[in-house]
């Protein structure tokens, strides 16, 4: 066996300004991992993320430090020794189970045993603008079944009642990024209930989880910075009622398989979350789409220019990929 692994920067610039709590950014910077075995080539991506002390810059080193053991045959499962969880590793691991199911002449979806990624209802993010501008997004959304409203502590009643208002049939989550404190939860909580949103996630500062267990929000309340690996789970209990599993927090979608069963096994709802990425960070996340109750997983439409091939909308349901985009056959 011969592999090679290349790792490198890319930057997808954004369509619009992505505009959070926690700041706004106008291009997805990513990095790409491409890992050669003959004639066949796996692909992954993973985004680095400054909330988790991640850089591009570092999650480059890892990976060439991870090389040798790569192109030594390492697999999957000794890489995640090898590595921490994080981007660095999500992006390789997708990139090993593409070219694994390549070699195999299977799928992705076969050797994890889990079903092929089908079009899913995925969650139309509203960024954070003012209220009137979050109405209009919200207004070219409205047929969409679930809408994710990102909002700070400056004007979130205006800001969720003007999306409620122009998109009155959408089920709506609610994401603070971090931003609320312990009297914003207890000073909205009826508001939140009475705008019907179906899911709170991440409303306070994830140091600040404890006071979930005093008092617990109304709404269904789902963590999102306060879990990264099965190592969190028994610390939310009590405190959350779903978890938001993502690649790149967990490390990979062997990982984020892992998480999902445990974190179901606990009993906490699941929901599958992204960054804001191309198709080739979406596509590996598509397969944990199927058993969860939330979906999230509109990065790549916020990309002015996606992969050809790569993944598409229609009124917020997400389709995958074209065959042999990634994941083999």
């Amino acid at each position: 066996m011969f592999r090679t692994l290349i790792a490198r920067h890319d930057s997808h610039p954004l369509r619009a300004p992505f505009r959070i709590a926690r700041g706004s950014k106008t291009a997805a910077d990513v990095v790409t991992v491409t890992v050669t075995q003959g004639a066949h080539v796996g692909r992954g991506e993973g985004v680095p993320y400054a909330r988790y002390g991640e850089a591009i810059a570092d999650s480059l080193v890892a990976l060439a430090r991870a090389a040798p053991l790569v192109e030594g045959g390492a697999s999957r499962e000794e890489l995640a020794r090898a590595l921490p969880p994080g981007a660095a590793r999500n992006a390789l691991d997708a990139a090993l189970w593409d070219l694994e199911a390549r070699v195999a002449g299977s799928s992705v979806a076969a050797l994890a045993g889990v079903a092929t990624a089908a079009p899913v209802a995925s969650a139309i993010t509203i960024a954070i603008d003012e209220p009137a501008a979050m109405a209009a997004a919200a207004a070219r959304h409205a047929r969409a079944p679930l809408l994710k409203v990102k909002v700070d502590r400056a004007a979130p009643e205006a800001q969720i009642a003007a999306v409620r208002a122009a998109a009155p049939d959408a089920r709506l989550i609610v994401d603070p990024n971090e931003s609320w404190g312990a009297a914003d939860l207890a000073g909205l909580d009826a508001f939140l209930v009475a705008q019907r949103v179906d899911l709170l996630e991440q409303p306070l500062p994830a140091i600040e989880d404890e006071v979930l267990a005093a008092r617990r929000p109304s709404v269904p309340v789902c963590a999102d910075e306060s879990l990264h690996t099965i190592d969190d789970l028994d610390r939310l209990a009590g405190r959350y009622t779903h978890v938001n599993v993502k690649l790149d927090k967990a490390g990979g979608l062997t990982a984020a398989l892992a998480l999902a069963h445990a974190a179901e096994a606990r009993g906490f709802g699941l929901m599958v979350g992204c960054m804001v990425c191309s198709s080739l960070g979406i596509a590996p996340a598509l397969l944990l789409a199927g058993g969860a109750a939330f979906v999230d997983l509109d990065g790549p439409l916020w990309l002015a220019d996606d992969y050809p091939g790569g993944v598409s909308d229609r009124d917020g349901v997400l389709s995958p990929p074209v065959a042999g985009f990634w994941g083999g056959a």
